[in-house]
């Protein structure tokens, strides 16, 4: 009985050093989600800070969908840069409004699978928008190598069912890269004295060009570390409705 004492603690010891030495976790592949949900979004907006209150709950809430901030840049000039503002994201919203045929682009935005725009505070209604399209195909897949926050992910993209594809023209593969969660506080401009939350922060957007539908795999490097995941949109041309995605969460 008396060598029995000490068992439990050593095998809880070493089951914390192997936890803790383990390093890095290995490939993972990714899962289809129900629906895509893009916000358009900027710190230097007073409208904005809602909505992203709104894409914050829906991601802690739903982990179904693939909730997305793309920050644009156009409301930089207003006294106060978004640290995760791109002018290609701004970019990216111009080619949903020049498709819907929209005279401007405007924040907060939601787009849901590249077809569908929601009022971007209305919580329930964007819930229900996502539940009820159509479903995303799975014509693609996303493998990463070694999951490992602090480094670029690398990895393989799959693109399958080709036969499906081919009836989309000029169907655009795109790479994306996200932060969790990030809260900063704006000290200028029109969110001045603001603590702003943000969910799946768009880092890095990477087109890996259109696909003609054949089965084919492309790898990847990505240039800037993301701590949130990743994903594969695939999309009926620029600004055209998400047909497939894939995503993987760190």
């Amino acid at each position: 009985m008396t060598g029995m004492k000490h068992t439990r603690p050593i095998l809880s010891a070493l089951i914390l050093a192997a936890l803790t030495f383990a390093g890095p976790s290995q490939a993972a592949e990714g899962t289809v989600p129900r629906a895509v949900v893009e916000l358009y979004t900027s710190q230097g907006c007073n409208s904005c800070p809602p909505a992203d209150r709104v894409l914050y709950e829906l991601n802690q809430e739903d982990h179904d969908l693939l909730v997305l901030s793309y920050h644009v840049d156009y409301w930089n000039y207003l006294g106060w840069t978004d640290p995760f503002s791109d002018a290609r994201y701004s970019d990216r919203q111009r080619d949903y409004a020049n498709r819907m045929r929209e005279r401007y682009v405007y924040t907060p935005q939601i787009i849901i699978n590249g077809d569908n725009v929601v009022r971007a505070t209305a919580k329930s209604q964007i819930a229900s928008t996502s539940a009820s399209v159509d479903p995303l195909l799975a014509l693609a897949d996303i493998q990463v190598n070694v999951i490992d926050t602090t480094q670029p992910a690398t990895g393989t993209v799959s693109l399958h069912n080709g036969n499906v594809a081919s009836r989309h023209q000029n169907t655009q593969i795109w790479l994306v890269g996200f932060d969790r969660e990030h809260q900063r506080d704006v000290l200028s401009g029109e969110n001045a004295g603001k603590r702003l939350v943000h969910a799946n922060v768009v880092r890095e957007m990477v087109s890996l060009g259109a696909w003609d539908g054949t089965t084919k795999q492309i790898p990847f490097a990505m240039t800037a570390a993301c701590d949130g995941g990743v994903a594969i949109l695939v999309q009926d041309g620029r600004g055209g409705p998400i047909i497939a995605a894939s995503m993987i969460r760190f």
